[in-house]
């Protein structure tokens, strides 16, 4: 038996997901060569993500002619080169989505960011990108803004896999796993097979540790030096607790019955950024069976390379995790008001790397006709 860290993570019930995807990676080999080398059960996608990607231009420029001449706007070859990358990555998942009977396997595309605050338009669109890439095992990325979990719930009423993000606090979790429950009771009610949809929570780290840090910092008292990098993995592993208790809940058992699947927490943005801290840090800290870690590469080869698995490291340290936000909160760092705006900086990331995107495409597709 393989002793590799990553195979002891997967051994250890975390399904590893690599948080980046390219043309490149695709017609490489690399994303295939990951999954037998690394243990990569799956892909996560963003607008940063792609707007680095198809930025770069590898891969992409004959695709980009042919848009072009088709007469194809900006955010109409945005979806035509998204949705061909995320469909060729699912087929090489396909072995793995199968085996796992859906739970891994998967690759994720996000709706457009400017649509975060628009709930028609985001189920709109989520229809629309799960026709476009056409195979069982994708996921369509909504973000859980308050327009979201309407949304939320109305794609998985449509039968339609959901990876929800940009999730940062508690309250917020639980009403994502809300707005999933009352999808799949209505696509009961509608005759749809329970058992063929599955979902995702991505639960962000390392941002939270960056906020919080940098606040710790500026009061630079001993009790607020003793919290440095504490409050993302306390965060994290209180949602992990929330899971536990939701999904043995009567309500979610009784689902259960019925053939409907956990929606899974996934651990996001753990790349770290802090460099007195561990490159392995939101992975080994952040193991328990069921959850999913996406992780991008540069932290993914560093957990292969010296990540130290120790088994679950979440559900003895509950109290604790509570003690650390309690004395967070004690010394006037709002949670409430820091997720807040860790939720906007995130929707405007997306937004930058949105435009930025479009404005890439649209000088290829202008070079192409000229």
């Amino acid at each position: 038996m393989t002793t590799s860290p990553t195979a002891a993570l997967s051994r250890a019930g975390v399904s590893i997901w690599l948080d980046d995807l390219s043309r490149h990676r695709i017609e490489s080999g690399e994303l295939r060569d990951l999954l037998t080398t690394h243990h990569v059960v799956g892909v996560t996608t963003n607008p940063t993500i792609f707007a680095g990607a198809i930025g770069g231009g590898v891969g992409y420029g004959e695709r980009i002619a042919a848009c072009a001449a088709r007469g194809l706007s900006a955010s109409e070859t945005i979806v035509e080169l998204t949705t061909a990358d995320v469909a060729d990555a699912c087929d090489i998942f396909a072995d793995v989505y199968t085996a796992s009977n859906g739970f891994d396997g998967r690759v994720s595309i996000e709706v457009e960011p400017g649509l975060a605050r628009d709930t028609a338009g985001t189920v709109a669109q989520a229809r629309e990108l799960w026709a476009r890439v056409d195979r069982p095992n994708a996921m369509i990325k909504i973000p859980a803004t308050e327009e979201g979990l309407a949304a939320i719930t109305a794609t998985i009423a449509a039968g339609i896999s959901v990876n929800v993000t940009l999730i940062f606090s508690i309250e917020r979790y639980r009403q994502v796993i809300n707005a999933y429950l009352t999808g799949l009771e209505q696509a009961r009610a509608a005759g749809i097979d329970l058992s063929t949809i599955h979902s995702v929570a991505s639960f962000f780290v390392s941002r939270v540790d960056t906020e919080i840090d940098t606040r710790l910092a500026d009061l630079g008292t001993p009790e607020a030096q003793a919290l440095l990098g504490q409050a993302a993995i306390a965060n994290a592993r209180l949602a992990y607790e929330v899971y536990t208790d939701t999904f043995s809940s009567e309500r979610a058992r009784h689902l259960g019955t019925l053939g409907a699947n956990p929606q899974r927490p996934l651990w996001a943005s753990t790349g770290v950024k802090n460099p007195d801290f561990p490159d392995t840090r939101y992975v080994t800290e952040l193991v328990a069976h069921g959850v999913v870690n996406t992780m991008p590469e540069a932290t993914l080869r560093a957990v292969a390379d010296h990540g130290e698995v120790r088994g679950d490291t979440i559900s003895s340290e509950y109290l604790e995790s509570n003690q650390a936000l309690n004395a967070v909160d004690a010394l006037g760092i709002d949670y409430v008001a820091l997720t807040e705006q860790l939720e906007r900086e995130g929707l405007e990331k997306f937004d930058a790397s949105w435009a930025e995107l479009c404005d890439t495409v649209e000088s290829a597709l202008r070079e192409s006709r000229a």
